[in-house]
């Protein structure tokens, strides 16, 4: 069994960041993270800032959600200025604007800016990738867009597949597309999915937990996991110390 280490994505954590960075952090290490990735909103926080933060506590930042207009080459700099600043290796697009992903042309024309963007970061020592949600796996002419991304992307765009997301009113079991693309998931977003609980936690859904650990252990190159919680049957800061509970109950 790989030992995979297991980060936080704190948007899982949102409204406890803003209310209390430090104290959400502790809280995060307390729970049995080894990391967090950043979402948006905490770019307006000095780099050298949320460094010390977690530093102090162990934490690494492994990875970040960064918007779309911020990898354009005119604000390009200032992300990897303050990514490297945090030592995060990994900026991760979560979404894109409607006219980059409204037909399959624009997903392959969207697909060879990550293919440059990677390059221009590899150069750099860092990486990009992108983050899905479910209309990635609904078909659009023809095909999956997650398969014409995966389809038309080098190795070195991380394809960060968030479980539950996919799975999210798509009729499709995201997880074989691990292995579909082997090499290609070093960081996994582990969401849980239920068609009777809208607020499953990990390992109270449908995801076939030991198939992902497999397949993420083996083909998927999986360097972290990374939970989010984005529905709460108890307050997140709960919510995310019981998934990272209910994982070492799975052996990770």
């Amino acid at each position: 069994m790989a030992n995979i280490p297991v980060a936080l994505q704190l948007y899982s954590v949102r409204e406890d960041c803003k209310n209390d960075l430090p104290g959400t952090l502790k809280a995060v290490k307390d729970a049995g993270y080894d990391g967090v990735e950043i979402y948006a909103a905490q770019y307006e926080i000095p780099a050298q800032e949320l460094r010390k933060l977690a530093d102090d506590l162990g934490l690494k930042v492994i990875g970040s959600h960064t918007p779309f207009r911020a990898v354009q080459d005119e604000e390009l700099d200032r992300t990897v200025e303050y990514n490297q600043t945090l030592g995060n290796p990994n900026i991760i697009v979560p979404s894109l604007p409607q006219e980059k992903r409204s037909s399959r042309q624009a997903w392959i024309e969207v697909s060879e800016f990550f293919n440059q963007l990677a390059q221009q970061l590899k150069a750099r020592g860092m990486r990009t990738g992108y983050h899905n949600h479910a209309f990635e796996f609904q078909p659009l002419e023809g095909e999956l867009p997650w398969e014409t991304l995966a389809g038309h992307t080098d190795d070195d765009v991380i394809l960060q597949l968030d479980l539950g997301n996919a799975a999210y009113g798509t009729g499709v079991d995201p997880v074989p597309f691990i292995g579909k693309y082997p090499g290609r998931s070093q960081t996994v977003h582990l969401k849980d999915h239920s068609a009777t609980n809208d607020k499953a936690l990990i390992g109270e859904g449908d995801i076939s937990w030991d198939e992902v650990f497999r397949l993420c252990e083996t083909t998927g190159a999986t360097e972290w996991y990374i939970v989010e919680q984005e529905s709460y049957a108890y307050p997140p800061l709960e919510c995310v110390r019981r998934c990272r509970e209910n994982l070492r109950r799975m052996g990770r």
